[in-house]
């Protein structure tokens, strides 16, 4: 698959099969990310495979019956946060966790060239002091997201984006 085949096919996919994404493909997936764009070569990204106890612990941190329930829906969920040095400025901070978005995106790419469902969310439960503990994610770490991974079931329909001139500004 062509990198403009999967940035246009990649979709938002809420129903994924029962099997968990194998964890030498998810490696595959990391090792790519690895080669986001950071500044001063931080690789500030971490990804932190949801395991069943940690699923169990972030559920019951969550105190919204409804939401909770939705993190079953993939079989394998990946959070992804981003970690800044101690003595990071803001804007080194901020140029980080973007970096980390970029790295998720790769994620998310690799996992449509390899026909795999994807979706990034970022569940409130991972801005609270008890989802972040429930899967070691510390204060020094900011969330990015929680992707959801797993094999297709159906195919969603492709949105209406923006026309180009509404995003895309040239200046003199």
């Amino acid at each position: 698959m062509e990198l403009q085949d999967a940035v246009r096919t990649r979709r938002t996919h809420k129903v994924y099969g029962a099997d968990p994404v194998d964890p030498a493909v998810l490696e595959e997936l990391f090792d790519l990310a690895r080669w986001a764009p950071n500044h001063h070569l931080t690789n500030p990204w971490r990804f932190r495979v949801v395991g069943p106890q940690a699923l169990e612990r972030l559920k019951a941190a969550e105190d919204d019956p409804v939401a909770a329930k939705k993190l079953d829906r993939a079989p394998t969920l990946v959070a992804v946060s981003s970690a800044s040095g101690d003595d990071a400025s803001a804007a080194d901070r901020q140029e980080d966790l973007m970096a980390s978005a970029c790295a998720a995106y790769v994620v998310l790419l690799a996992a449509t060239e390899r026909g795999l469902a994807s979706y990034w969310r970022t569940p409130g439960v991972l801005t609270r002091p008890e989802g972040r503990t429930a899967l070691g994610i510390g204060d020094d770490e900011q969330i990015v997201g929680l992707l959801h991974l797993g094999s297709m079931r159906q195919e969603p329909q492709t949105p209406e984006r923006a026309p180009l001139d509404a995003v895309c500004t040239f200046l003199d």
